[in-house]
């Protein structure tokens, strides 16, 4: 059961205002965000350079970084519920800076995959601790407004970040890819140290023991309404890893957009920028739920519609795009409210929860998109096929979950907009 939305916020006042507070858990967020798609225009120079023949195989740049982020979060979560958010993000970040200089100067590809999984390692740190903070600050709707929020800041990267990477590699090798992600850490760690507090109470610490980190995982994996909203929450974002992972053939290789590429992968992303802030300003209103699961039935339409079609005939890129940006519409409402669902009834738990429903949409997710992105096959059938499939399991998980009763609000509407934490 929800608790009420009003109930909770951190008792720890931030000395920061709340837009800096947004700002700052989206730039953490977006640090796995630029390491996943800034690379995406230098994939066939990577391989190339790095005499990878087949052209499927150089997707593993962007698996090995989805596995390690995703396992690294099973670590840094009870650590952080240990030790509090500020220690485990900075050693988080100082592994991100050091394992992306490393893939700078990798002398092969297996060294270049070593340097990501590490990497991904680093950056667990950054995602399970903006969740938790959030959760540490605010509750129920709340908490999902403000993650819209989150998301929408931090998807104005994949908006950029492909154009980053693209001008980069005019005038420079791919390598400094890895340097310009480096320098981009830097700056956010410099920011985080200077203006971030520490956000766990002082009570709600647990001891890092084996029994401990164990019991914790088991309220967590043993909570119906948290489990199957994490289950659903990955298999939405499989789909999304699975479109990452072949972004690049199906825009270079079918469409032959060229240079176009980082242009139409930014418009797409800013659909998603968009529905995010629409979910930001519709969840006090309608509710997590009925929100959330709406638009989950409009996503499977959206992704049966693109099934059907790229079957019967060969889409030509408008269409592709089309329907593409009318699966992403609904995503924002998916994302933050699945994971605001998930986490609402753990919060003496939130580091712990918050790195098992990361390790699942990561790890696991990134297990599920690169079997979408493995069936590329010179169509975007598979993809369709693999967004229709997600979307029925996530269904699925949303029935166990609330026991067949769906559009049902548990929280009151939230007056006006979230209030300032400073």
């Amino acid at each position: 059961m929800d608790q009420p939305a009003a109930a909770t916020q951190s008792a720890s006042k931030l000395p920061i205002p709340r837009w800096e507070f947004i700002a700052l858990c989206a730039a953490l967020m977006a640090l796995n965000s630029l390491a996943i798609d800034i690379m995406l225009p230098a994939l066939q120079q990577i391989g190339a350079s790095l005499g990878v023949e087949n052209e499927n195989h150089r997707q593993y740049v962007v698996t090995a970084y989805i596995l390690g982020f995703g396992g690294g979060q099973l670590f840094f979560g009870p650590v952080s519920d240990r030790f509090g958010r500020r220690a485990p993000l900075v050693a988080g970040l100082i592994i991100y800076v050091a394992a992306a200089a490393a893939a700078a100067i990798a002398p092969s590809f297996e060294t270049l995959l070593l340097c990501r999984a590490v990497q991904g390692i680093g950056a667990a740190a950054t995602r399970v601790i903006a969740v938790s903070i959030v959760r540490d600050t605010f509750d129920g709707r709340r908490m999902a407004e403000v993650m819209s929020l989150i998301f929408m800041v931090f998807m104005a990267i994949p908006v950029v970040a492909p154009g980053i990477g693209q001008f980069i590699m005019l005038f420079a090798t791919w390598h400094w890819i890895f340097v310009t992600m480096a320098a981009g850490a830097l700056i956010v760690s410099a920011w985080s140290l200077l203006r971030l507090p520490e956000t766990l109470h002082p009570e709600y610490r647990r001891p890092l023991t084996v029994n401990a980190i164990v019991g914790g995982f088991r309220i967590v994996l043993t909570n119906r309404i948290a489990i199957c909203y994490a289950f659903a929450s990955t298999f939405i974002f499989g789909a999304m890893f699975g479109f990452i992972a072949s972004a690049q053939q199906i825009y270079v290789d079918i469409f032959n957009v060229g240079e176009m590429f980082p242009v139409i992968f930014a418009g797409v992303a800013g659909v998603l920028a968009f529905s995010n802030y629409l979910n930001s300003r519709l969840v006090g209103r309608i509710g997590m739920r009925r929100l959330s699961q709406s638009a989950l039935l409009l996503f499977l339409v959206v992704s049966l519609a693109w099934l059907v079609v790229s079957i019967e005939m060969k889409m030509p890129l408008w269409l592709f795009i089309t329907f593409f940006a009318g699966a992403m519409l609904p995503f924002g409402a998916l994302g933050a409210n699945f994971n605001a669902l998930a986490m609402e009834p753990l919060g003496q738990l939130a580091g712990t929860a918050s790195s098992i429903l990361g390790f699942m949409q990561t790890f696991l997710g990134g297990i599920l998109g690169t079997l979408i992105g493995q069936a590329f096959n010179g169509t975007v059938t598979p993809l369709a096929a693999g967004f229709c499939s997600v979307s029925v399991a996530a269904l699925l998980m949303i029935f166990i979950a609330e026991r067949g009763k769906m559009f049902q609000p548990h929280n009151p509407p939230v007056s006006g907009h979230v209030t300032d934490v400073h």
